[in-house]
């Protein structure tokens, strides 16, 4: 077994291959494109520096701004009918809903600014989202107070405040079945 049969005429190998050229003349011009390559379009893109890339994220944080602004209009009709599920009486399942139900949206009016910090961009508008993300709590905030109302636990008469003053009259009382026989 010889070891110059496998050599070339340069000495090297006959299938090593060059990586790097040495020739300083050659240049990735003299190479013809492939045929449906058109190197006009890559360097229209290159010489626009990244405007429609730029305009593409902007468009894109006003939109994901807008839709974590419309979030809490998906969770009150799931508050909503989990306060509708745990009924009017007064026990632990309500009480834990209900006060879920304002703590929520107190919790994010707290932290407006800090849920639409990663879409704030010179090119991105986030007053109209933010209106919509506060009117939307305001609407969570307005339900739960409704539920506590409904609960009795909301202080509504003054006798609720003074314990000398008597409790209003119920105006209308409804009881249970009536026998028909």
């Amino acid at each position: 077994m010889e070891r110059s049969s496998a050599r070339g005429a340069s000495g090297g190998r006959k299938w090593a291959v060059e990586l790097c050229d040495s020739a300083p003349s050659s240049s990735i011009r003299d190479v013809p494109d492939p045929l449906g390559y058109s190197r006009t379009s890559l360097e229209l893109e290159e010489s626009a520096p990244g405007k429609a890339k730029k305009e593409i994220d902007a468009n894109f944080k006003q939109a994901k701004a807008w839709e974590t602004a419309q979030a809490p209009f998906k969770n009150l009709f799931m508050i909503g009918f989990m306060m509708w599920m745990a009924g009017n009486t007064v026990h632990l399942f309500s009480i834990g809903i209900t006060f879920s139900a304002l703590w929520q949206p107190i919790s994010a009016l707290q932290a407006v600014n800090k849920t639409f910090e990663p879409f704030k961009d010179a090119r991105t508008d986030t007053l109209l989202p933010k209106l919509l993300f506060i009117a939307m709590n305001f609407a969570g905030l307005g339900l739960g107070l409704w539920k506590l109302n409904s609960l009795g636990l909301l202080p509504t008469h003054a006798s609720d405040w003074v314990s000398t003053l008597a409790p209003p009259t119920n105006v209308e009382f409804s009881g249970g079945g009536v026998p028909l026989s």
